[in-house]
């Protein structure tokens, strides 16, 4: 929608480069049709490979467009490579960077996204902050407030936006017999859950199992996460669970405003149960999403052992949620967010 919205300025010319962070069709290519995203102007075709080496592929790539186009502004969106990457190389060349999703914060240093994400906020111009817990977190760092913009979360935006045309265009229901609200929806793709020692990743996916026997759980699975199955052997692991591969957007929004139950270790995610009003379980020691556990719509249940994973599961489907207040915005983020990069 940012892109749409900046592609339709006359005044402005508006670059878009994709890294390439985001590969594979399902993850990446569907996103650009059904979101109706215009074509890259850049498309680094990165791919993936250690975190160095990544972001110092992406800098150097970046760094070089950055030359040649000399923008006025590099915005950059999140916590990924690809973000901090970004921020970096327009930093260097003392270029003004505008950060969107600025200012949450998990505390929890082991996370890549944690470090990509505090150090984007302390290199960029401005900083578009979507909840005023965001806002407070970066002025405790002793970020100048004339750098913050409150302006909601553009993802909710886009839920609001595209939930009408999912709901006349995606049929993923129909194909996978899914009744509504039959079903709970599992995603699982963090480095922290799935490294190489598998030993998170063998406990959540034996809690999975076992909730299933109360509920059929969905589960598209992330290119990672099933090459770390495969490589420990735990493939029979899967045969309780409804595993499909992944979705496009449209897919993923109707799975997850039809679902009883979401399980997953998505920052993006969580936020969309919310914004349709589906209880969520976070399969994690934190989340940068705090408003969510203060709401009440969603709880962490870190996969220390099956049976936390399992009664956190357990506690979201039974008990009766909370009345829904939203702490992310009109639906009018985007506006706010091009209104203030043209000042």
């Amino acid at each position: 929608m940012m892109a749409d919205g900046l592609k339709q300025l006359p005044d402005v010319k508006h670059v878009l480069v994709h890294t390439g962070q985001h590969y594979d069709q399902n993850m990446s290519g569907l996103f650009f049709e059904e979101l109706q995203i215009p074509s890259p102007d850049f498309n680094l075709a990165i791919g993936s490979g250690p975190h160095g080496m990544q972001t110092g592929r992406m800098l150097e790539a970046v760094e070089r467009i950055l030359l040649e186009e000399h923008p006025d502004c590099v915005v950059v969106y999140g916590d990924t490579n690809s973000t901090i990457a970004g921020a970096l190389a327009a930093s260097k060349l003392l270029l003004k960077t505008a950060h969107i999703e600025a200012g949450l914060r998990s505390f929890n240093m082991q996370m890549p996204e944690e470090i990509n994400r505090i150090l984007t906020d302390h290199v960029s111009s401005l900083l578009f902050a979507p909840t005023d817990n965001a806002a407070r977190n970066l002025l405790h760092e002793g970020i100048s407030e004339e750098r913050i913009c409150v302006v909601g979360d553009l993802m909710y935006d886009a839920a609001l936006h595209f939930a009408e045309r999912a709901a006349d265009c995606s049929h993923i229901l129909q194909t996978l017999g899914l009744p509504l609200q039959g079903y709970a929806l599992a995603t699982l793709h963090r480095a922290e859950n799935t490294n190489s020692d598998g030993k998170r990743l063998l406990t959540i996916l034996r809690a999975l199992n076992d909730f299933s026997r109360e509920m059929p759980v969905v589960f598209p699975l992330h290119p990672r996460t099933r090459g770390v199955i495969n490589a420990i052997g735990s493939s029979h692991l899967l045969d309780g669970l409804h595993v499909i591969e992944p979705v496009g957007y449209l897919d993923m929004l109707t799975l997850e405003r039809n679902a009883r139950l979401i399980a997953t270790d998505s920052g993006g995610v969580q936020k969309e149960a919310f914004f349709y009003h589906v209880p969520c379980v976070t399969i994690r020691e934190e989340t940068e999403w705090t408003e969510l556990l203060e709401a009440g719509w969603n709880r962490l249940a870190p996969p220390h052992d099956t049976c936390t994973v399992v009664s956190g599961l357990r506690a979201a489907l039974h008990e009766d949620p909370p009345p829904f207040s939203n702490p992310y915005g009109d639906g009018q983020s985007t506006q706010k967010v091009i209104a203030r990069l043209l000042q």
